[in-house]
């Protein structure tokens, strides 16, 4: 059986634990596959890793690698920002493709900083014209299809993360879902993997995950190739929201999911998944 997470961040980037209270919580809750993400660099030191950290990040995660073998698969991945790609993506057994900002004309900003920061981007930059800051970020998305590197797309619709309540969109608006479903197209075409992402769950700003119902049926209906991340930033909630995404993914009609191995992804039937 296989329980796994790929998206898993640390004291190197902004998680609270070391990477060996990590492993040894993932051995505990029953982990068969774990792999490390921390983020690669980007302009706030809280939130990346600089050229030398990265290094050490790199060395710690491959003894533990052979520490814990008998125990669990680990994997050393990093989280990559679409502002900011990564040097050397070869010395990585995994890269997540993710978009934090959205930049333009004399502004780079954070998306997912509070509903306040969100509301403030979207009058000043965008007109509050909440469609315009999706396609502004859909369109940043859709460059990470032809990255090479690239293996997983992480939280698809993160610019959502304040809006379960609707009060800035309806996940239903036909013109969201046009580009939303355009941006899944390119994606899908060039084999990424999309992550069904619970972390906005185990810090409370949402009670499902990204990506939304309507997209997940989507990326379903096309072939689309998934796997469940937890987000993780603090080894207490490893899995959390692991018994809902899973019912989301059975009821998007999905037969099976991804899983990382040593001898790179392979596709297994949904039902060799434990939570």
């Amino acid at each position: 059986m296989i329980k796994q997470n790929l998206h898993t961040h640390s004291l190197y980037c902004d998680g609270i634990n070391s990477l060996e209270e990590i492993v040894e919580s993932a051995i505990q809750k029953k982990f068969t596959v774990l792999g490390f993400s921390s983020h690669g660099y980007t302009p706030s030191e809280s939130f990346g890793m600089d050229e030398n950290r990265q290094n050490s990040y790199c060395l710690e995660v491959n003894k533990l690698k052979e520490k814990y073998k008998d125990q669990i698969d680990i994997f050393l991945g990093i989280e990559q920002d679409e502002l900011y790609r990564i040097n050397d993506p070869s010395q990585f057994d995994y890269i997540i493709g993710s978009k934090h900002y959205v930049k333009g004309e004399g502004y780079e900003h954070g998306i997912d900083c509070s509903k306040e920061v969100t509301e403030q981007l979207v009058s000043s930059y965008f007109n509050n014209d909440f469609l315009s800051f999706c396609q502004c970020y859909f369109d940043d998305l859709k460059k990470m299809a032809t990255w090479d590197e690239v293996d997983i797309i992480g939280h698809f619709d993160l610019f959502m993360k304040f809006n379960e309540d609707e009060s800035f969109l309806s996940f239903s608006n036909k013109q969201y879902l046009k580009m939303a479903y355009e941006t899944l197209d390119c994606l899908i075409q060039n084999n990424k993997i999309i992550e069904v992402n619970t972390g906005a769950i185990a810090k409370g700003y949402r009670t499902k995950p990204y990506p939304d119902f309507h997209l997940l049926q989507y990326i379903n209906q096309h072939n689309g190739k998934i796997l469940l991340n937890s987000d993780c930033h603090n080894a207490k909630f490893l899995d959390e929201g692991y018994d809902i995404a899973m019912d989301l993914i059975r009821r998007a009609g999905f037969k099976s999911m991804e899983v990382l191995t040593s001898k790179g992804f392979e596709t297994k039937d949904i039902d060799e998944f434990i939570m």
